[in-house]
């Protein structure tokens, strides 16, 4: 209530749409990079704790959501906007930050890179695909904390492997 309404509790007052004094709103959470204004993927503390390369104690207890933008730096951020941490901070090359890097994982459970898939035969990779998800049924990954998405890669690697995929190879399915 304000020194400004009038109007008696029972008239609605608590709701009432005068302005208030000495009233400023909270910052609005927002869902994009603060950097290049790309949504964010939600991504777990946990995930942010495991693959930063800084003191944890930097880390605040808010959520976080993961850049996949290539162009910018930053890979988590904060919903509050307050914090970022960019690819310098991270313990792994982000597949999302260097997708032509070969060095760079793909699969970081099973440790698939990109050079590998690269340099795979269409019956290799699907070997590799098939490694993988024999791994996940088998419950030995853990992408929600060693992939800086926080969440399964197979998306990525079909991705990669339709893109590298050239006319021959599509027809020899």
């Amino acid at each position: 209530m304000t020194d400004l309404c009038c109007c008696p509790p029972e008239a609605g007052n608590s709701v009432c749409e005068l302005p208030a004094q000495d009233f400023s709103r909270p910052a609005r959470m927002r869902n994009v990079c603060p950097t290049c204004g790309v949504k964010g993927k939600p991504v777990q503390g946990q995930t942010v704790k495991s693959l930063l390369a800084v003191s944890l104690r930097q880390v605040r207890q808010v959520e976080y959501m993961f850049c996949k933008q290539a162009t910018c730096t930053v890979v988590y951020f904060s919903l509050d906007g307050e914090q970022t941490f960019n690819i310098e901070q991270v313990r792994e090359r982000v597949y999302q930050k260097e997708p032509d890097n070969g060095e760079a994982f793909i699969c970081y459970c099973f440790r698939y890179s990109v050079g590998k898939l690269q340099a795979a035969s269409p019956e290799v990779r699907k070997e590799i695909v098939d490694n993988i998800k024999s791994g996940i049924h088998s419950g030995q990954c853990a992408c929600d904390l060693r992939n800086p998405q926080g969440s399964c890669c197979l998306g990525n690697v079909y991705g990669l492997i339709k893109n590298l995929e050239t006319p021959a190879d599509k027809t020899n399915r």
